[in-house]
């Protein structure tokens, strides 16, 4: 039966793989995203896009207009927009103290609040029975590693993924979230990662490799099918054993 799946941050890395496995799947992908040009040469089969703020809320009922719309129902809902703000312009000025507060700020936009406000604009759509709700965490928000402010506002998913799978539970909708280590290919490093760094993040596995966006994708995937139904409220860790569970 074909789903309908709406992706944000859909237009590179982890999300543009996540597009592609549903998309193929035969599925109707809608991906979302800040940069319209990045979403169209994205290129998925059969998907339409739409570029938005989605730390905007009144861009976000813009969204969920768009959603009713062309869709209706939401079957599986993945939030894959994200980043550390290497996207955002540069700050002005030399205080210290504003230089931290745009810094955290930048990133609960981006890794959180994005998240939340998608999702309270779509859940009254999210189909009941079957619905699945997915967010992209990082092994960050386990270890306070790399840029804090980054790990704290991923780390901030877990408690609202939580709260929102008590929630939803009763409609037969499942909520997850999947915390990625190193993964290859995709933006979140700009230009690219020292090759120091590089192989002590993969010495750091029980498999020696970097992962994939595709190993993400098939997690997700597999998180939004029907053999998944009754797992919810989880964070599942994609990182080659690099951080265990917890």
């Amino acid at each position: 039966m074909t789903r309908n799946v709406v992706i944000s941050g859909g237009g590179t890395g982890i999300g543009l793989a996540t597009a592609r496995v549903f998309a193929a799947d035969g599925d109707r992908v809608l991906l979302l995203g800040r940069r319209g040009d990045v979403l169209e040469r994205a290129a998925v089969p059969g998907a339409l896009t739409y570029a938005v703020d989605l730390a905007d809320p009144e861009a976000v009922r813009g969204v969920a207009g768009f959603v009713g719309r062309e869709f209706g129902a939401v079957d599986v809902l993945v939030h894959s927009a994200g980043g550390n703000g290497l996207l955002e312009p540069p700050v002005g000025g030399d205080d210290p103290l504003d230089a931290v507060a745009r810094h955290w700020t930048v990133n609960f936009r981006l890794n959180l609040l994005t998240a939340v406000l998608l999702t309270e604009a779509l859940r009254e759509r999210l189909a009941e029975p079957g619905g699945r709700v997915l967010f992209l965490s990082s092994i960050a928000a386990y270890r306070g590693s790399g840029q804090v402010a980054y790990a704290a506002a991923k780390a901030g998913l877990h408690p609202y993924a939580h709260d929102l799978a008590r929630r939803l539970g009763p409609h037969g909708i499942t909520v997850n979230v999947v915390a990625p280590g190193y993964i290859e290919d995709t933006a979140f490093f700009g230009d690219g990662i020292d090759e120091e760094r590089r192989a002590r993040l993969i010495a750091e596995t029980s498999d020696k490799r970097a992962g994939t966006p595709g190993d993400v994708a098939a997690t997700l995937h597999w998180l939004a099918s029907p053999g998944a139904a009754h797992i919810t409220s989880q964070i599942i860790q994609v990182n080659g054993g690099a951080e265990r569970g917890h």
